[in-house]
C-alpha cells in the first residue's frame, strides 16, 4: 500500500519540536522572513548572473509498494522513512530547488535500477551519482563504466566501509576505479562517516597519483566545529585538501556536522575558513534528503545556508556559486533546461 505523504513542512513540524523550539527563540534578525534576510536575498537577486538552485547531495529509494513490485531493498537495508521520488519532487517544489544530484542509497546497494528509472523519467531535473563496487574480482570497474556510458551517471561515490575487511580505497581495485572515473570524466565522492582522519591519507594518495580525477568531499568530511585535538586535526586535513585543485567540498547535511539545531549557525566560522581555502567555486550545497526532512525540513535546509552566509559576511556572488554555480560548472550541460 503506497504511503500518503504530508507536505514536507508538516512532517518537519510533527517530528522535530526541539528544532522549532530553538527557532522560535532566535532573535528576529536570524529568521528567514526577517527584513534583514529579505534585504540580503534582494542583494543576491541583483547579481547579474544568478544560477539555478541545485542540490548536490540527496537520496531516493523505492516506496514499500515499488519495492514489493519491482525495486527490492537490499536485505537488511530496508529504509525507516519515506524517500521515494514523488515525495522529493514535492519538497523541491516547495523549496524552489531546480535540480539535484541523486546519490545511490545503501538501501538498494549496487542495484541501481530504481535511481536509473528516476534519471530516465526526469533527465533535465536530476543527475546520478552511482555507488562504487570494490569487489575483489574487479566487476565493479565494468559496472561503473556501464552506469556512466549506458545509463548516464555523472559521478561515483566511494564508501570506504564497503571495501573488503582490512583493505583500503588505495588498493588495486580502488585505484583502478578512481582512475576509470577520471577517464570517464566523472567526479568521485568520498563518504567519511567515521571521520576524515581515518581516510585522509587514502584521499591524498589518490589525488596525488590521479590529479585529473575530480573529487567531492561529502558533508564537509563529517567535520564538526572542532572542540578537541582530533577534531582540529580533521578540519586541518580538510583544509589541506584544497591544495589539490580537483577537490570540491559539499557543504551538505548540515544537521550532521553542526552541534546546534536549525539554523546551524555554529558552522559560520568553519564555512568561512573553507571558502578562504577552496574558494566558493569549489563548494556546493546539499540537503541530504530525505534524512533532513525530519531534522529541520527540506526548505529550511536551503534557507539555513543563506542565514549562515549572512553571518559569515559572504558575498552574493559566493552564495550563488555554492547554491548552484559550482555543481553546474562541474557537470557542464546538465540542468540547462530544467
Amino acid at each position: 500500500m503506497a504511503l500518503r505523504m504530508q507536505p514536507c513542512s508538516l512532517i518537519h513540524s510533527a517530528t522535530n519540536s526541539n528544532s522549532i523550539g530553538l527557532t522560535s527563540k532566535l532573535k528576529p534578525h536570524s529568521l528567514p522572513n526577517s527584513s534583514h534576510f529579505q534585504v540580503f536575498a534582494a542583494n543576491m537577486s541583483s547579481v547579474a548572473h544568478v544560477p539555478k538552485i541545485i542540490d548536490s547531495h540527496l537520496h531516493v529509494w523505492a516506496s514499500p509498494q515499488e519495492a514489493a513490485e519491482k525495486y527490492p531493498y537490499f536485505p537488511g537495508q530496508e529504509p525507516t522513512l519515506p524517500g521515494h521520488a514523488e515525495f522529493l519532487l514535492e519538497c523541491m517544489d516547495e523549496a524552489v530547488v531546480d535540480g539535484a544530484l541523486i546519490v545511490q542509497p545503501i538501501n538498494h546497494k549496487f542495484d541501481h535500477s530504481y535511481v536509473t528509472s528516476i534519471l530516465k523519467k526526469y533527465p533535465t531535473k536530476f543527475a546520478g551519482c552511482c555507488l562504487a563496487n570494490p569487489a575483489d574480482d574487479g566487476s565493479g570497474i565494468k559496472q561503473l563504466e556501464d552506469l556512466v556510458s549506458k545509463d548516464g551517471y555523472r559521478a561515483v561515490r566511494f564508501n570506504p566501509y564497503l571495501w573488503p575487511s582490512g583493505q583500503k580505497m588505495t588498493n588495486k581495485i580502488g585505484k583502478a576505479l578512481f582512475s576509470k572515473a577520471g577517464e570517464l570524466g566523472v567526479p568521485v565522492g568520498f563518504m567519511c562517516m567515521k571521520g576524515l582522519n581515518l581516510h585522509f591519507s587514502e584521499i591524498e594518495e589518490l589525488c596525488t597519483e590521479y590529479p585529473t580525477t575530480p573529487v567531492l568531499i561529502d558533508h564537509m568530511g563529517f567535520c564538526k566545529p572542532p572542540t578537541n585535538d582530533d577534531e582540529s586535526l580533521a578540519f586541518s586535513n580538510l583544509l589541506k585538501l584544497s591544495q589539490f585543485l580537483q577537490v570540491h567540498v559539499k557543504f551538505s547535511a548540515l544537521f550532521r556536522i553542526s552541534r546546534e539545531a536549525f539554523p546551524y549557525q555554529d558552522l559560520s566560522s568553519p564555512f568561512s575558513q573553507i571558502i578562504s581555502s577552496f574558494g566558493a567555486d569549489r563548494i556546493m550545497w546539499g540537503s541530504d534528503f530525505p534524512f533532513v526532512v525530519s531534522e529541520c525540513g527540506y526548505k529550511e535546509a536551503k534557507e539555513a545556508v543563506s542565514l549562515i552566509a549572512e553571518q559569515a559576511n559572504m558575498t552574493a556572488s559566493e552564495l550563488n556559486w555554492i547554491m548552484g554555480g559550482t555543481i553546474m560548472k562541474l557537470f557542464p550541460g546538465h540542468w540547462i533546461s530544467s
